[in-house]
C-alpha cells in the first residue's frame, strides 16, 4: 500500500474514532448517532423536498398515502412514516438503511416483495439517493407552502435595465441561465398594454395623445395612477374575482332559475376602486355578518359564498343539496385563499399533502352554523326596499320600537323586517298523513285530514309566530299546539284566503290566483325544546288547505294598544307583503346558538354515513389557530401574517392576472403535487411586502408590479428565447396573451363608440343569437336589452349557468357553477367564427365603419389608415395597409356582383358602409387587435 494512501486511512480511522469516543461520553445512543455524524462522513445534504418527495410522490404514496395505507404505512405525515407498521417493522430507521424495511423491498430481487408492487421498479439513482437519505437520518421537511415567508434580502445586482427591485429578482435568475431581458417596449404597446391590465379597456385617443405628448421621466407613472383612479379598475378587477365567487344571475341545476344577486357585483366594484385593505376585503366576504355593527355593505359582502348552487327541482332532498351548497363553500375558501385543493379530503386524507380527512370536516364546522338552506326563497335574503314610502314605513316601525322599548331594539326589528331570521324551514317538519310522517321540501301542508309537527323548537319566550301561507279557501281555523297534536293550545289563526285577478295572454281571459301571506300570530311564552303541532280545525267540508313556506318566531312589535299602535302594525303587514319595490340579496347569517347544528364527519365522503363528531380548525401544518371558533375567527386565521399561504396565492394570483403566467403556475394547487415557483425568493419577497409594507394595499402591489421593468419589456420573442425559454417563465420578455373574454368584447364597443359607462345596477341582456335560451320549468326568455344597457360593459351581462352568454364561453369564460382558479386560454376556428359574425362583433365593425366614413374623405387609403389608428391607436405600417387595401377592393368587387348581400350585412343600402363595415371587421380580427402583447 502506498504511503499517501496508508496516511489518508489513518487520518479518517483517526477521526471516526474520536467522533466514537465523543459519543460514548456524551451518552448518545446508537438509534440517535445519526444526528451526530459528520457531514464530511455523509457527504451532501440530501433535500427532502427537492429529492425525496417526489420519489414518494411518484412512485410510493398511492399505496401508502391518505388514501391508502398498505400495510398500515405511509409516507404522508412523518411521525407515520417512522412508526411501527402492521409487520412489526420500522420501514424507515433514521441513520440506519440495513434495519430500514423499505430499503429491503425497494432493492428485493423478488417482484412479489419488491416495492412497488406490481410497476417499474425505482431507478439505482432512486435507490441511491433515498438509502443516502436514510443514511443521514432521514430529515423531513415541510413542504415550502406550508412554511411561513421568511424575510428575503434583495439580490445585490447592478444592471442599467433595472427600474424596481422586483427587477433584481428577475435579472439574477436570467443571468443564471445566461439570457438578457428585452428592452423596453414602445410606448404604444406599452399603454395599451398597462391600460387593459388595469382597466381592462384600451386607452382612449386622448389618453394616448397625452402619453405620447408627455416625455417628462414620470410620464408613464402618471399614467398608472390615473388608470388606478379610473372607476373602470374596479370593474375590471371585479370581473376577475367574479370566476373566484363563482357569480351567476341564475341558481344552478336544471331548473336554473334566475336569482338576484348583482348587489355583491356592485360591491365587489366599490371594493377594488375604494381599495379597501385585502385582508377586510377576505373577512368581510367570509363574515361581514358577524363583525361588530354590521352594515349592510358588509351583509352583501358575504354574498360571495350564496353564490353557490340551489336546486329548486321538486322531488329533491334539501337537506342534500344544503350539504353540497356547504361542500363547495369550503373547497372555495381553501382554493381561493390557500391555493389549497381541500376537495381531495372530502372522502380521505388527502394524497400528496398533509391534510388529515377530519381536517375537511372541521373547515366544514365553520360553515354549518349559516342559516342558508337549499330552499326556493333562498333565505337568508337582506331586503332593500327602494320606494320612498316603503323606507319611510320602516322608519317609523324603528321609530316606535326605539320610543316604547329603547334604543337598542332599533336593529332587532329592523333585521326582523328586513332578513326575517330564523326561519324554520318546510323540510324540517313532518306532514302526519293517517299516522306516517311526510317530510317537507320547499313547503307543507296542513289539512283537514293531515297535521303537521316540528320536534324540538327552540322557543326563548316570544310571543309571536310568523309564517308565510296560502290558504285555498278561507274556512277554519289553523291551530298551534304543544307536544301533541291534541295538545295545549299557544295560539291560532282563522284561516283567510288572499287573492289577486290576473289577465293570462295565453287563454285571453282574467283568473282569480291564490297569493302567499306572511302573517304573524300572538302566541302564549313558552320556555325550552318543545315539539310544535300545526292542526287544522273545522275545515272538514271544505278540504281547505295550508300551504306553509316558513315559519319563525319573534317579539311582538311594543307598545299594544295605545294610540297610533294599529298604523305601525299595518305598516309591518305591508313590508312583508309587498310584491313590488323591493331587492333581496342572499346572505349569509349566522344561526342563533339554539339553532346550532352538530357537525360530523362524512364516512367516505357521504353525508348520510355520519362519523365522529368535530370542532371547527385546521390543518396542524399551518399556523396556530387561537382565534374565535366561527367564520370570523377563520378569516381572521387566514389573513394573519403568520398565514404562510394567503399573502402567497394572492401576490401570484395578480401576478399571473398581469403576465399571464403566475410564478406558481398552478394558481389552484400550491400543495406538493403543483409547479414549484420559478422565482420562489421574489414570491416571499412580494408576499411579505404586501402585508407588511403595503399592508394589504391592492393597488399598491399592482403599481409596484406594473412599474418594473419587466412588465415594461418587449414582448419580442428572440431565438435565444425560443430555445432556453418558450414559455416566458423566466420573464426575459413582457407578456403576450389574448384578451379576457370580457376585455374582447367591451374593446370592440369601446373602439366603435358603442360603449356606455354605466355603472352597477342588475343584469342586462345585450345581443345573442336565437335559440340559445331553452329554459324549462318556467317562461324566462332572453329579452334584449335596449338602449345603452345593450353596450354596458360584459361584467353586466346576464350570466346563466346552464347556458351561459355564448361569445364569453367561446373564449374560455366558465359556467360559474364552480370555483374557477384559473382561466386556461385555447386557439380554436370556433373563435374566429365568434368575432367574424357574432351580432355584437358586427354591429361594432358596422359603427366603427360609420364613424369613419363621416370623418374621412372617400380615399380608401386615407379611410382604411384612420379606422386602422382607431382601433390601435397606432399607425398602420405600408405593408399592412397595402393587405388592407386588397382586401377592400376584392369586397368592392363582391358587393358589386351580389348587391342583396349589402343589405343582408348592415340593414341599409349603402354600399360604402357595407365594404367599410367588412374591413373594420377585419381589423378587429387582426391578432394585435386580440391580443395584448
Amino acid at each position: 500500500m502506498l504511503p499517501k494512501t496508508r496516511l489518508i486511512l489513518s487520518f479518517s480511522s483517526g477521526l471516526f474514532l474520536i467522533w466514537l469516543v465523543y459519543l460514548l461520553l456524551n451518552g448518545v445512543s446508537i438509534e440517535n448517532k445519526h444526528r451526530y455524524i459528520p457531514s464530511f462522513v455523509l457527504g451532501k445534504e440530501v433535500d427532502f423536498n427537492k429529492d425525496i418527495r417526489p420519489i414518494f410522490n411518484k412512485k410510493c404514496i398511492f399505496c401508502h398515502g391518505g388514501v391508502k395505507k398498505s400495510g398500515g404505512f405511509s409516507l404522508l405525515f412523518e411521525e407515520e412514516a417512522l412508526a411501527v407498521n402492521e409487520s412489526g417493522k420500522r420501514a424507515i430507521v433514521p441513520g440506519s438503511p440495513g434495519k430500514s424495511e423499505l430499503v429491503k423491498r425497494i432493492k428485493h430481487h423478488d417482484p412479489e416483495y419488491r416495492m412497488p408492487l406490481e410497476r417499474e421498479p425505482l431507478s439505482k439513482k432512486e435507490i441511491a439517493v433515498l438509502t443516502k437519505w436514510i443514511n443521514q437520518g432521514a430529515p423531513w421537511k415541510d413542504h415550502w407552502a406550508y412554511i411561513a415567508p421568511e424575510e428575503t434580502a434583495v439580490p445585490e445586482i447592478s444592471d442599467d435595465w433595472i427600474i424596481t427591485d422586483i427587477d433584481r429578482f428577475i435579472l439574477e435568475k436570467l443571468e443564471e441561465m445566461e439570457l438578457a431581458p428585452n428592452p423596453m417596449a414602445d410606448r404604444y404597446t406599452l399603454l395599451r398594454r398597462v391600460s387593459f391590465d388595469l382597466t381592462g379597456l384600451p386607452p382612449s385617443l386622448e389618453q394616448t395623445r397625452a402619453f405620447l405628448a408627455d416625455t417628462s421621466a414620470t410620464a408613464y407613472e402618471a399614467v398608472v395612477d390615473s388608470l388606478l383612479a379610473s372607476p373602470a379598475y374596479g370593474e375590471r378587477w371585479a370581473a376577475m374575482w367574479m370566476d373566484l365567487a363563482r357569480y351567476a344571475d341564475s341558481k344552478g341545476y336544471e331548473a336554473d332559475r334566475p336569482r338576484s344577486i348583482w348587489k355583491y357585483r356592485d360591491w365587489l366594484i366599490n371594493a377594488f376602486n375604494d381599495n379597501i385593505p385585502f385582508d377586510r376585503f377576505v373577512t368581510e366576504q367570509l363574515a361581514g355578518d358577524l363583525l361588530p355593527d354590521a352594515t349592510d355593505d358588509q351583509y352583501i359582502a358575504t354574498a360571495f359564498h350564496r353564490n353557490t348552487m340551489n336546486n329548486d327541482e321538486g322531488g329533491t332532498d334539501n337537506e342534500e343539496f344544503r350539504i353540497a351548497a356547504l361542500i363547495d363553500k369550503v373547497s372555495t375558501t381553501w382554493s381561493v385563499l390557500q391555493g389549497t385543493t381541500m376537495e381531495c379530503v372530502q372522502c380521505h386524507s388527502h394524497p400528496y399533502d398533509p391534510i388529515k380527512h377530519e381536517d375537511f370536516y372541521k373547515s366544514l364546522a365553520f360553515f354549518n352554523q349559516t342559516a342558508d338552506t337549499d330552499m326556493p326563497n333562498e333565505s337568508p335574503v337582506l331586503v332593500e326596499f327602494t320606494e320612498k314610502e316603503d323606507q319611510d314605513r320602516l322608519n317609523r316601525i324603528l321609530d316606535w320600537a326605539e320610543k316604547h322599548a329603547g334604543l337598542e331594539t332599533r336593529p332587532y326589528y329592523e333585521k326582523l323586517v328586513r332578513v326575517t331570521e330564523p326561519k324554520i324551514h318546510p323540510h324540517l317538519f313532518e306532514q302526519m298523513d293517517k299516522g306516517i310522517p311526510v317530510k317537507g321540501t320547499s313547503f307543507f301542508s296542513v289539512t283537514d285530514s293531515v297535521y303537521t309537527r316540528k320536534k324540538q323548537v327552540p322557543f326563548r319566550g316570544e310571543d309571536r309566530i310568523m309564517l308565510r301561507v296560502r290558504a285555498d279557501t278561507s274556512v277554519g281555523v289553523l291551530e298551534f299546539r304543544l307536544d301533541h297534536k291534541e295538545g295545549e293550545v299557544i295560539g291560532n289563526w282563522r284561516v283567510r284566503q288572499k287573492t289577486k285577478k290576473v289577465f293570462d295572454e295565453e287563454e285571453n281571459m282574467d283568473k282569480i290566483i291564490t297569493l302567499n301571506e306572511t302573517i304573524s300570530v300572538p302566541i302564549k311564552k313558552v320556555e325550552g325544546n318543545r315539539d310544535l303541532y300545526l292542526v287544522l280545525q273545522g275545515a272538514e267540508k271544505s278540504h281547505t288547505q295550508c300551504i306553509v313556506e316558513w315559519v319563525s318566531l319573534h317579539q311582538a312589535l311594543p307598545g299594544e294598544g295605545e294610540k297610533g299602535y294599529e298604523d305601525v302594525e299595518k305598516d309591518f303587514y305591508q313590508l312583508f307583503n309587498l310584491e313590488k319595490g323591493k331587492v333581496g340579496t342572499p346572505i349569509m347569517l349566522e344561526l342563533k346558538a339554539e339553532y346550532g347544528r352538530e357537525t360530523r364527519l362524512f364516512e367516505k365522503g357521504n353525508w348520510m354515513v355520519l362519523g365522529d363528531k368535530v370542532e371547527p380548525g385546521v390543518p396542524e401544518k399551518w399556523n396556530d389557530f387561537a382565534y374565535g371558533m366561527n367564520r370570523l375567527g377563520l378569516a381572521e386565521w387566514l389573513v394573519s401574517p403568520d398565514n404562510p399561504l394567503t399573502a402567497r396565492v394572492t401576490v401570484n394570483r395578480f401576478w399571473e392576472q398581469l403576465f399571464g403566467l403566475g410564478l406558481v403556475e398552478t394558481l389552484e394547487d400550491f400543495g406538493s403535487q403543483g409547479f414549484d415557483p420559478t422565482h420562489p425568493e421574489l414570491l416571499d419577497w412580494l408576499a411579505r411586502r404586501f402585508i407588511h409594507e403595503h399592508e394589504w394595499d391592492v393597488k399598491k402591489l399592482l403599481k409596484e408590479i406594473v412599474m418594473s421593468a419587466a412588465y415594461r419589456q418587449s414582448s419580442h420573442m428572440r431565438e435565444d428565447l425560443l430555445e432556453k425559454d418558450p414559455g416566458n417563465k423566466m420573464l426575459a420578455r413582457g407578456p403576450r396573451i389574448r384578451l379576457t373574454a370580457e376585455q374582447l368584447r367591451d374593446q370592440a364597443l369601446s373602439v366603435s363608440g358603442l360603449l356606455s359607462k354605466k355603472m352597477y345596477g342588475a343584469s342586462v341582456m345585450p345581443e345573442q343569437p336565437e335559440g340559445i335560451w331553452q329554459v324549462v320549468y318556467s317562461g324566462d326568455k332572453w329579452e334584449t336589452s335596449t338602449g345603452e344597457d345593450r353596450y354596458r360593459r360584459a361584467l353586466y351581462t346576464f350570466w346563466r349557468r346552464t347556458s351561459p352568454y355564448p361569445s364569453f364561453i367561446a373564449f374560455d369564460a366558465p359556467s360559474r357553477e364552480f370555483c374557477l382558479p384559473r382561466r386556461i386560454d385555447t386557439n380554436t376556428p370556433i373563435q374566429a367564427l365568434v368575432t367574424l359574425n357574432d351580432p355584437v362583433y358586427l354591429e361594432a365593425a358596422r359603427e366603427l365603419a360609420r364613424k369613419v366614413a363621416e370623418s374621412s374623405p372617400s380615399d380608401a387609403r386615407a379611410q382604411l389608415a384612420l379606422m386602422y389608428s382607431m382601433a390601435m391607436l397606432r399607425g398602420v405600417d405600408e405593408e399592412k395597409l397595402e393587405d388592407l387595401l386588397l382586401l377592400h377592393r376584392q369586397t368592392q368587387q363582391y358587393f358589386e356582383a351580389d348587391p342583396e348581400a349589402i343589405c343582408q350585412l348592415i340593414g341599409e343600402e349603402n354600399e360604402t358602409l357595407a365594404v367599410l363595415t367588412v374591413m373594420a371587421n377585419t381589423i378587429m380580427n387582426l391578432d394585435e387587435f386580440l391580443m395584448k402583447s
